[in-house]
């Protein structure tokens, strides 16, 4: 082991070998000391005349402070050894399975994952919670939670950097001021705690979080394996479950006799309880049935039709008129709807000015379809521009419950979309701006995005604007905020299901809206997934995990946009043709070229090249798509993760090559 010393001018003096011996399993070094496990997980430190290794040393793992070091026992009990006051002697009591050390106070992670700190600067704020790693400075500390983000505490209310706060890390590390810290989403380093980070907090864009190893007995980390070689990857740290404490003894009974009385009446009162309980219950639940029997009981308006219309059997075979099929399922939203017009910011148009708009809408206005129905484009008589979107109406006959559940389908994403989007306001989201409800007809306007779509731009035309790549990263950002914004800032959160580049439009300024939710779910609270019962999404695009698991969860939008990203970087299709005319998805294409960095050999053609300062922003967004596109959406990121690595990325992609990272290092 050599070593070497750093002065302040910058200089620093010529390595020094201090060790020279069997390997170590661990090795941590402190301000001034350097401390190490052996094979034998025996300690020794080294830059430390003083240090007195005695007593049992038989340690798990250590952490070295300034003038003490604290180890882990076998069994997770903690020993602390050194001048460290307030630290040594003063070790907190119990079962540990991580400990740090900061300059004058450690902490340790129990194996229940509680937080516990000590030491002469330790303060109040100390946080609560499930952690599962630590990194101390001087006075200062940060702990990493179990779903991956960091929280930081300390003199002088030292915390994270707002922009962090959201992100999911590896692995943190600490020494002095500086914290640093490993990000999940494209092993990127970021570090903060100093003024020299206040400009840019990130410092690496690769970075090994950990050396590779062929054996992982708590799995790896997701993605590693491109930074290893021969089959190798990075493991995930080791988090124990707390063993859960055996129940204290049952006192043993003064007598017989008493114990035998006792039971007897515990019994007696149990039986009584239990029939109590359940003739009360069958009583509650008779009035119940018969109050909803009488009342028609529904959880929503817009419940099933077949529970409130009893149609006769001659009705029953015969067709229903579909006029009054719709007035019954419309029959009970007006109230709705006439809220919607009067508090809900939209404006309800009549059908006659649709009518007249559209041409009756003819063929001629047609623009597209979408998943509520057909899109006519329209001016409106006071000039706005408008996309109209008009309900499929039934015209071939069928039996009275087919037509009832498709109507009552419709009915139902028609007041679905005027409820969520009637609260909806964000630049990247296609606008609603009225709607129109009679007994037939369900039609919803919207803004009309005069430069189509992102898949006509990408597949179909033959010139487009976007043959740049800063272009395509800002086409990307700005359909990244929408979805951010359905996902963590709609109240209830909002699932799209369908993203995909026909349902990004451009508007006249080209600024990309996400569009199309007629096939919207409210989200599950707390990431817990939902069971959707309906098809969701479009093929190339959909969430494998959901063709398996039939789970919706915000990940599934994750999943399709990667899609997007990539059909961004290639200009390929989801699903297209390769050289041999086979179908190809782009993932299986592009994601391997990815990992291996060598992103050049996917990148559209038709694009110019990247420049040496716009490489590294395209690159960036290769990282994002690939992660974006992991098998298991709990590797993969957020959607507010998502947008700040593409700020980033754009950032890069935008800077002039005489301001480009590597001329500005050098010149400092």
């Amino acid at each position: 082991m050599h070593c070497w010393r750093f002065f302040n001018n910058g200089t620093t003096m010529e390595f020094k070998r201090i060790y020279r011996g069997p390997a170590l399993n661990q090795l941590e070094a402190g301000n001034s000391h350097i401390c190490g496990l052996n094979a034998t997980n025996a300690l020794d430190c080294w830059q430390w005349p003083e240090f007195n290794p005695t007593g049992d040393q038989n340690f798990s793992e250590i952490a070295v402070g300034e003038g003490f070091v604290c180890g882990l026992s076998e069994d997770g009990k903690i020993s602390c050894r050194g001048n460290g006051a307030g630290v040594t002697g003063e070790e907190p009591k119990g079962n540990y399975q991580v400990i740090a050390a900061g300059f004058r106070h450690a902490c340790a992670i129990s194996r229940g994952n509680d937080l516990q700190c000590w030491g002469n600067t330790v303060v109040d704020d100390t946080p609560r919670g499930k952690f599962n790693a630590l990194a101390l400075g001087l006075n200062r500390s940060c702990a990493l939670w179990t779903n991956g983000t960091v929280v930081c505490w300390g003199e002088n209310n030292f915390s994270l950097p707002q922009e962090l706060e959201r992100h999911s890390f590896i692995t943190i590390k600490a020494k002095r001021n500086v914290f640093c810290g490993v990000l999940t989403l494209d092993f990127s380093l970021f570090c903060w705690g100093d003024a020299m980070f206040n400009s840019t907090s990130m410092v690496f864009s690769q970075v090994l979080p950990g050396p590779c190893r062929f054996t992982c007995p708590c799995g790896s980390v997701s993605g590693s394996g491109s930074f290893c070689s021969n089959g190798g990857s990075i493991c995930q740290a080791c988090v124990s479950i707390a063993p859960s404490l055996p129940s204290a003894p049952s006192p043993q009974p003064q007598n017989r006799s008493t114990s035998s009385d006792w039971n007897g009446r515990m019994i007696a009162f149990l039986v009584v309880g239990c029939v109590g309980s359940f003739s009360l219950l069958l009583v509650v639940g008779f009035f119940v049935f018969r109050y909803c029997k009488g009342r028609g009981c529904r959880v929503h308006d817009s419940g099933r039709l077949e529970e409130t219309v009893s149609p006769s059997p001659t009705n029953r075979v015969s067709n229903q008129p579909q006029a009054s099929l719709a007035h019954a399922v419309l029959e009970k939203r007006p109230s709705q709807l006439t809220s919607l017009a009067n508090t809900g910011g939209l404006e309800e148009f009549s059908l006659e000015v649709l009518i007249q708009a559209t041409n009756n809408f003819s063929e001629d206005h047609k623009i597209g379809t979408g998943s509520f129905g057909s899109v006519y484009g329209a001016t409106m008589d006071d000039g706005r521009e408008v996309a109209i979107k008009r309900a499929e109406t039934m015209t071939s006959t069928s039996s009275y419950a087919v037509g009832t559940v498709r109507q009552e389908d419709k009915g139902n994403a028609f007041v679905n979309e005027l409820q969520y989007l009637s609260r909806l306001h964000h630049k990247n989201l296609v606008r609603l701006l009225g709607f129109c409800e009679t007994s037939d007809e369900r039609v919803l306007v919207y803004e009309y995005m005069r430069n189509g779509t992102l898949h006509d731009h990408l597949h179909k035309l033959q010139t487009s604007p976007f043959m740049s790549w800063a272009t395509r990263l800002r086409i990307a950002l700005d359909a990244a905020r929408g979805i951010e914004y359905l996902h963590e800032y709609a109240v209830p959160p909002i699932i799209h299901r369908d993203i995909k580049t026909s349902n990004i439009l451009l508007d006249a300024t080209w600024t990309a809206k996400v569009s199309d939710f007629g096939l919207s779910l409210i989200g599950p609270e707390d990431e817990k997934s939902h069971l959707s019962l309906q098809a969701a999404g479009t093929v190339g695009y959909v969430d494998p995990e959901y063709y398996r698991f039939q789970q919706l969860t915000n990940k599934s939008d994750v999943y399709s946009f990667g899609i997007v990203l990539l059909e961004l970087l290639t200009g390929l299709k989801a699903i297209h043709h390769n050289e041999n005319g086979a179908p190809r998805n782009v993932v299986d294409f592009a994601v391997p070229y990815i990992g291996r960095n060598e992103i050049h050999r996917v990148l559209d053609s038709r694009v110019p090249a990247p420049t040496p300062f716009e490489i590294e922003g395209v690159a960036s967004v290769g990282w994002v798509a690939a992660a974006c596109v992991r098998a298991e959406g709990r590797h993969r990121p957020s959607m507010l993760e998502i947008v700040k690595s593409l700020e980033k990325a754009l950032t890069d992609c935008l800077l002039p090559p005489t301001f480009s990272r590597s001329s500005t290092e050098s010149s400092t």
